[in-house]
This record gives structure tokens, C-alpha cells and sequence, in this order.
């Protein structure tokens, strides 16, 4: 195949349009042509200071964005290709990039310049299907951990609260102790497959977004290709012309117009059920289980925490995963894990996190009025050597929301009956 070379259009064509930990995503605003036109470029960042900019040789040959093998190979196995967005390699020149930094940095948050920028030495990117533009709005949800986990793994410390409350709303508690804006947002409403549920999850999620700003990242409103903000008019006006009948733009009648269409919107898509049901079943030991298997049969590995000096898988490693993720894995008996299974143990708590962290696009179909796509899109490989951190911030949630006095009770539909919710299985 004829390789896409980013040097086929100017820096000035792309549009900042958002941007997560590890990258960054523009927009395409040229003439048009066949190769961009309707796609965007996701570009890799790099932490200011981080030796990983001497890694990379700019006139070397690099391998491809990790992605989009991980998406062809692994995801495209477990998610129907019709709810992923297409990816494909670019060619990159540094310094297009550079010119690129100049012209667009200026639009990034404050908070992610003074953190980390584009990683100019990487000479291959990604082209995917642009979900925000090309309509007149779009709207990205990060749902989060969509369910509680299991009781046999938990400690006596922990089984109680961690049966109770959902992760995120710990972690949201937690999160408000060192000063960052809070939320209602629960994502087990969400993920609850109950209409009442959904809409009051919708309802939350359009409060924090009012409430903060536009800063926190579980909404974003995209309108005209550009991310909006509660104040700003013209955009609330189109999204107001979009949600309801009288174009109104009183704050309680759009949140409301919103929360019905979006209800309905993810209700009739399979999205959601797939999404939590590829978490729990991959995140079937609590990271406090998968650390008590770690332990128990780490020998020949460091101690120094989980999953340490423990190497990231191959791509045939997680192709060989999902085999018996799809065939196996299901019937072993998960309250008593086979040491012999720790490396697919550790695989899995890996794959959970991508599901657990990934976002979904929703956009109206052009065809159908109050019809829309629901698209999952920034699925990301973890890293082995995340695990622990992981583990670590798993134990400070818990501890901390235990002395908070807090006592929300999060109920997971799906623990309790397996009904009302379209099976994974008619999916695959």
C-alpha cells in the first residue's frame, strides 16, 4: 500500500480538537482531498523533560502507532467493526510538526502545555474516521468502570465499601479532597440499562459539564468541529436549535432536551452492555486479587510491586489472549486462579483498563432525524509497568473514602441479575 504522507497538506489545514494523556487529536479544515478530508490526525505526546525524546531517531525507521495493530488484531475481535472508527498510518515530518506546534499550541488547555507537547521526533501517526466533524454537533462521553466487583477477592477492609460504591464515585470523592471539581455522575446509572437510570446519569453528566466549565472530560460538546463551553452563546444556541423544539436556551429546558434524546440514543445501541461486560469479565479478580496472585507466584519476578519487571506483552501474545479469553477463560474457576494463568490474569486487568478508560462518540445520522452513531474510539495498549501505580492508587481511594464518612450505595444491574441487557455474545 502507497504510504500517506502528512507532507501532502499544511500545518495551517488541521484544528486543534481535543486531547487525552498520552495524545493528541487535529482536525482536517483543507481543501478537500481523498486521503484527509473527513479524517483526523492523533499524534503522540511527550512529557517536557522525559528521556523519551532520546529514544527516538527522527531518520530512522519507526514502527507503526501501536494502535492501530492493537485495534485490527485484538479490539476488532471483541467489538463489532461497525462501533469503531477506522485507523490508518501517516507518514510524519518533523518539521511540519514543529510548524504545527506554532500555529496550534496556543489552543491547547493551559494546564496540558505546561505538562507535556507533541512528540516531534515520531515519524509515524494516525488517520482516523473524524467523528467531530463533518456534523453539527457531537457529543463524547467517558463512562468509566461499569460495574462492582466480586466479594471472593476483597479484603476485610475493603469488601464492604467496595461492594457498595462504584469506583468512580470513590475516586470522585477522592478526588474533590485535593481540590478538583466534583461530580454526581455515577457510571453505573449509565451502564443501568433503565431508562430512569440513564437519564439521571445524563442529567449528572450535563451538570458537571454547566457546573465546571466544560473542564471535566466525562462530556464534551463538539459543535461545528470545535469543542464548546457552557458560555459559549453562539454554540449553546446551535446545540439548543439541535435538542429542542422552541430553540430555547433556559439552561434546565436544554439539559433536559439533551438528557431525552442522549437516553434514548444509547438505550437502543449495544455500546454500553458490550463496554461493561468486556470489564467485568476481563477484571474478574479485583486489582486486590490480582495482586494476592502476583505475590503468590511471583517468584523469578521483582517484588517491588505488581506486575514489576513483568514485560508487555507481544502483539501475538494478545492475539493468542483473546483465543482463550474467547474459548477458555470463562469456564476456569476465577474465586480460586490458577497460578499457572497469572500472565493472562495480568493481560486481562490490562484490557479491562482500556475498556474502562476509552470514550464514546455519539453524532446524529444525517438520514434520520433524532438518530444517532455511537462510536467507541481511544483504546490505548497499557503498560505492564502501570500496574502498579494502579495498585497503589486503588489503596488511597479506598482508605480515604472509608475515613470521608460518605455512604453512597451504587447499584450494579448487572451483579444482581443478568437480564434487561443485550448479551455480548449476540454481538461477537
Amino acid at each position: 500500500m502507497t504510504p500517506t504522507f502528512i507532507t501532502e497538506t499544511k500545518p495551517e489545514d488541521w484544528t486543534y480538537v481535543s486531547e487525552g494523556g498520552a495524545t493528541i487529536v487535529f482536525s482536517y479544515r483543507g481543501l478537500h482531498n481523498v486521503q484527509f478530508s473527513d479524517h483526523v490526525l492523533r499524534l503522540r505526546k511527550v512529557a517536557y523533560g522525559s528521556s523519551d525524546n532520546t529514544l527516538l531517531d527522527a531518520n530512522s525507521e519507526q514502527p507503526d502507532d501501536p494502535m492501530i495493530a492493537f485495534q485490527e488484531n485484538i479490539i476488532s475481535k471483541l467489538v463489532p467493526s461497525e462501533f469503531l472508527p477506522s485507523l490508518m498510518v501517516v507518514v510524519l515530518e518533523e518539521d511540519w510538526l514543529r510548524s504545527l506546534v506554532v500555529l496550534r499550541d496556543g489552543d491547547r488547555p493551559a494546564e496540558r502545555r505546561q505538562t507535556d507537547q507533541i512528540d516531534v521526533r515520531r515519524n509515524k501517526g494516525i488517520l482516523a474516521t473524524d467523528l467531530i466533524g463533518g456534523t453539527p454537533i457531537a457529543m463524547e462521553i467517558k463512562p468509566k468502570w461499569g460495574f462492582l466487583p466480586t466479594e471472593c477477592h476483597l479484603s476485610p477492609k475493603t469488601v464492604a465499601l467496595k461492594t457498595a460504591t462504584c469506583r468512580f464515585c470513590m475516586h470522585t470523592s477522592f478526588r474533590m479532597k485535593h481540590g478538583e471539581v466534583g461530580t454526581t455522575y455515577c457510571p453505573l446509572d449509565l451502564f443501568s440499562c433503565d431508562e430512569t437510570r440513564v437519564r439521571k446519569a445524563l442529567g449528572a453528566l450535563w451538570a458537571g459539564w454547566y457546573e465546571s466549565d466544560g473542564s471535566l472530560n466525562n462530556l464534551r460538546f463538539f459543535v461545528q468541529g470545535r469543542m464548546t463551553k457552557p458560555d459559549d452563546d453562539h454554540s449553546v444556541q446551535l446545540l439548543a436549535h439541535f435538542f429542542t423544539a422552541d430553540e430555547s436556551t433556559d439552561v434546565q429546558n436544554l439539559q433536559e432536551s439533551f438528557t431525552s434524546a442522549l437516553a434514548q440514543a444509547l438505550l437502543s445501541s449495544p455500546v454500553l452492555p458490550i463496554l461493561s461486560t468486556l470489564q467485568r469479565t476481563l477484571d474478574i479478580l479485583d486489582v486486590e486479587g490480582l495482586s494476592k496472585l502476583y505475590t503468590q507466584t511471583s517468584s523469578g519476578f521483582s517484588c517491588d510491586g505488581l506486575g514489576s519487571s513483568v514485560p508487555d506483552p507481544s502483539m501475538e501474545e494478545w492475539e493468542d489472549f483473546v483465543e482463550v479469553y474467547q474459548s477458555d477463560h470463562h469456564s476456569w474457576d476465577h474465586t480460586v486462579p490458577s497460578p499457572g494463568h497469572l500472565r493472562h490474569y495480568l493481560m486481562a486487568y490490562l484490557l479491562s483498563a482500556t475498556f474502562k478508560d476509552c470514550s464514546i462518540i455519539i453524532r446524529p445520522k444525517s438520514a434520520q432525524v433524532g438518530s444517532f452513531d455511537v462510536t467507541i474510539i481511544d483504546m490505548d495498549i497499557k503498560s505492564m509497568d502501570r500496574l502498579g501505580k494502579w495498585e497503589k492508587l486503588d489503596k488511597k481511594i479506598v482508605e480515604h473514602y472509608k475515613s470521608s464518612g460518605n455512604q453512597r450505595r451504587c447499584i450494579d444491574n448487572q451483579r444482581i441479575s443478568q437480564s434487561g441487557c443485550t448479551q455480548l455474545s449476540k454481538w461477537r
